[in-house]
C-alpha cells in the first residue's frame, strides 16, 4: 500500500538549527508498522534520519515517539491503523524532553525524575531471619506496575510536565507506587510513611491534573494516573493530609456530600485555609477575571434535588470497612 510519512526533523549541526517537516512517499506492506516504514526511509531513502529502535517487539521501549499527535511505540503501531484518508502519517519526537536530533530525545529529565523517587525497596526494622516475604496477592497486584518498560510515552504527553518541568511526572510516580504498595517496603506493616511524605511535597502526587493522557498512551496498560490516585489514597489513610492537595480532596468530598454539587467559592478557601491570607489573595486576579467574564460562582449555594439520598451514599462510603 502507498503511504506518506510526514516527519518532523531537527539537525543540531545545521547552520541555523530549527525544526522542519519532510515528507516521504513510498510503498509498504499492508502489515507494516510505523517503525518498519521509518526504517525503510532510513535504509533506502535518507540515511540521515535519526531514531531509536532495538527489539521491535514492544519490550525495550526505545522507539517511543509521537504518531499523529500522541505518544506510541512505533514498533507496536500498525501503519494502516493510523493513516488518514490521504494515507498520511505524522511522526514527531516524544514531547517534554529536549530533542537531540530528528526523533531522538534526551532522556536525562526522565531518569532524574525516576531517581528522585528512590526506586528501590527500603525496609525498616531488623532484617528477617530468611528472605523478605510477600504474599502472592500483593505481588500479583504489583505485576501490573512492574510491567513498565520505561519508554517515556507517559512523560511525553503529560500536560503538567509540558508547563512545569519540576513535576515528578507519571512514570516516576507510578514507579514510586510500585514500592509504597509493596509490603516489604517501609515498616513491618508495609507503611512507607517517609516515602509518602516526600511524594506529597510540591511538584509531587497532588500536582497531577488527571487529564488521563498517560493512561491513554501507555503501551503496557500501566495506567500511571490510577497509580497516582492510589498514592493519594495511601497518603490520606496514613494521616499525611497537611497539604493543599489533601485538603482540596477532603473539602471536595465535604462540599459535594453536603449540597450535591461543588461550591466553587468555598473550595479554594478550604483548600488553602481561611487564615492563609497570601494564598487567598493570590486567587484575587482569577476571581476578578471570572467576575468580568460572567463566570463568577453563585454566592448562595443551593442543594440539588434529593440531596438526602446523596448524603446517605457519602456517609455509607465513609463508614469504616468491617473486617
Amino acid at each position: 500500500m502507498d503511504v506518506t510519512i510526514k516527519v518532523r526533523r531537527f539537525d543540531p549541526d545545521a547552520d541555523a538549527p530549527e525544526t522542519y517537516w519532510q515528507e516521504f512517499n513510498f510503498e509498504i506492506e499492508d502489515t507494516a508498522t510505523v517503525l518498519d516504514a521509518l526504517i525503510k526511509i532510513r535504509e533506502d531513502m535518507d540515511g540521515t534520519l535519526s531514531m531509536r529502535c532495538s527489539c521491535r517487539s514492544s519490550i525495550c521501549g526505545s522507539c517511543a515517539m509521537r504518531i499523529n499527535g500522541h505518544a506510541c511505540l512505533a514498533c507496536k503501531t500498525q501503519a494502516r491503523s493510523v493513516m488518514d484518508k490521504e494515507n498520511t502519517i505524522i511522526v514527531e519526537p516524544a514531547g517534554v524532553m529536549p530533542v537531540i536530533k530528528d526523533l531522538v530525545v534526551d532522556f536525562d529529565l526522565f531518569w532524574k525524575k525516576i531517581e528522585e523517587v528512590e526506586p528501590y525497596l527500603q525496609p525498616e526494622g531488623p532484617e528477617p531471619e530468611a528472605e523478605y516475604a510477600a504474599s502472592n496477592e500483593s505481588m500479583l497486584h504489583l505485576s501490573g506496575v512492574t510491567a513498565c518498560i520505561m519508554c517515556g510515552a507517559c512523560v511525553s504527553d503529560c500536560t503538567v510536565m509540558e508547563v512545569d518541568p519540576t513535576f515528578l511526572g507519571p512514570a516516576a510516580l507510578a514507579k514510586a507506587y510500585r514500592f509504597t504498595a509493596d509490603p516489604r517496603d517501609g515498616d513491618a506493616d508495609g507503611n512507607s510513611i517517609d516515602r509518602l511524605k516526600q511524594l506529597v511535597k510540591p511538584s509531587g502526587m497532588w500536582d497531577c491534573t488527571r487529564c488521563a493522557e498517560c493512561v491513554q498512551v501507555c503501551p503496557k496498560g500501566i495506567a500511571p494516573m490510577d497509580r497516582i490516585m492510589a498514592l493519594r489514597d495511601q497518603a490520606i489513610e496514613a494521616g499525611i493530609d497537611n497539604s493543599n492537595g489533601a485538603r482540596h480532596a477532603e473539602a471536595f468530598v465535604e462540599l459535594v456530600g453536603h449540597s450535591g454539587q461543588i461550591d466553587e467559592l468555598r473550595l479554594p478557601v478550604k483548600t488553602v485555609g481561611i487564615t492563609n491570607i497570601p494564598a487567598l489573595m493570590s486567587f484575587l486576579p482569577v476571581g476578578i477575571r471570572a467576575l468580568t467574564h460572567g463566570k463568577m460562582p453563585p454566592i448562595f449555594h443551593k442543594n440539588i434535588e434529593n440531596v438526602r439520598n446523596l448524603r446517605r451514599l457519602i456517609k455509607k462510603l465513609e463508614e469504616p470497612k468491617q473486617e
